[in-house]
């Protein structure tokens, strides 16, 4: 507001959705929200940075390294953005080596130590290029969305972030905030206008948030917000990689799992469990280093059962925001679904 451009000004700004997983950046181009692509067309950068001795690789390039060296490729860094070393100790297991420094989580890496900020920044920094490339000039500046459910340390890392890749945040926008906006929700007009009250619901990666918002006459507001930063897809990927462990008479003391093995049952497991969108049975096939050989099937209703508690705990976070806002499931006009973990089956039918 009161910021406009004058008509012979071309300033350009982006939205950078940071997620845990895939972060994307777009721009408004004739009134429309368009993502920006990479060089291959490709709109996701995938949320990994890999440190080599001499170089740092990120997205595709450093996904390539996750198998051959583990301890030095980090993803899923938004899970530790914020947090001590304590509590970052209860997410799982990541294969890389924790720091316990001040105010903040790091990681050890062939680089030396480095903070979620320092990370997270090199995404930025990489999603900044494709910016400038794509838009052909220096940006005014980034909105970034966040979770609602970040506390103050969070919200100033991911800031403190986007300074280090160069970046002017303009504002950190609420991720469910975003997710209605980008619906529809707000300009809707006529028949197609929204009123009532809605749930977005929105479990990506690593982070879960549920906003209660109230519609009247295309304005919004937020009558409740609730979430956990600790739960998301990477949890139910981590639930088959333990299942597939026990199934195949593994453990990582008893097999003595070698971390390439680990990043390679972990992938395998986060493959079975997105082949169950769509499939009854999955198959999860690896042969180890050790000489082991992993030959197992898994069934869409062993994966629903193996992965009730993580949906309940979901649905319980729901059921605590509709409390906060004095309100039942019976008042809800609708759902909006938001995050790549919305696409299993067992989440669709619980909510």
């Amino acid at each position: 507001p009161g910021e406009s451009t004058l008509p012979h000004e071309h300033r350009q700004a982006v939205g950078i959705d940071l997620g845990t997983t895939n972060p994307l950046v777009a721009t408004v181009r004739h009134g429309f929200p368009q993502v920006l692509t990479d060089a291959e067309n490709r709109p996701m950068l995938p949320s990994i940075v890999h440190y080599g001795a001499d170089q740092i690789e990120v997205g595709y390039a450093a996904q390539a390294y996750q198998a051959s060296d583990p301890k030095n490729t980090i993803a899923s860094v938004k899970r530790l953005m914020g947090r001590g070393y304590a509590d970052a100790r209860q997410l799982p297991d990541t294969g890389y080596i924790l720091v316990d420094t001040p105010g903040m989580v790091s990681v050890q890496t062939a680089q030396g130590v480095k903070s979620p900020v320092q990370v997270s920044a090199e995404i930025l920094k990489s999603l900044h290029e494709r910016a400038k490339d794509a838009l052909g000039g220096e940006l005014v500046g980034a909105v970034i969305t966040v979770p609602a459910y970040f506390d103050d340390a969070q919200r100033q890392a991911t800031k403190d972030a986007a300074q280090i890749a160069g970046l002017n945040v303009l504002r950190l926008l609420n991720e469910p905030t975003a997710a209605a906006i980008a619906y529809g929700l707000d300009t809707a007009e006529g028949e197609d206008a929204k009123e009532g009250i809605f749930a977005v619901y929105d479990l990506g990666g690593g982070t879960f948030d549920v906003s209660i918002l109230k519609l009247t006459k295309g304005v919004f507001e937020v009558l409740a917000t609730h979430g956990d930063t600790a739960l998301g897809g990477d949890d139910f990927d981590h639930r088959v990689y333990c299942w597939v462990l026990e199934q195949a008479h593994l453990s990582a003391l008893d097999a003595n799992l070698s971390a390439q093995d680990v990043k390679l049952l972990q992938s395998k497991s986060r493959s079975a469990k997105e082949a169950l969108t769509t499939k009854g049975v999955a198959t999860i096939r690896a042969n180890l280093s050790d000489g082991h050989a992993v030959n197992l099937m898994l069934s869409q209703a062993q994966f629903f059962e193996m992965s009730k508690h993580l949906v309940d705990k979901t649905i319980r976070v729901l059921d605590e925001a509709l409390a906060q806002a004095k309100l039942t499931s019976a008042d809800l006009s609708g759902v909006v679904m938001v995050g790549g973990a919305t696409r299993m089956l067992n989440v669709q039918r619980a909510v």
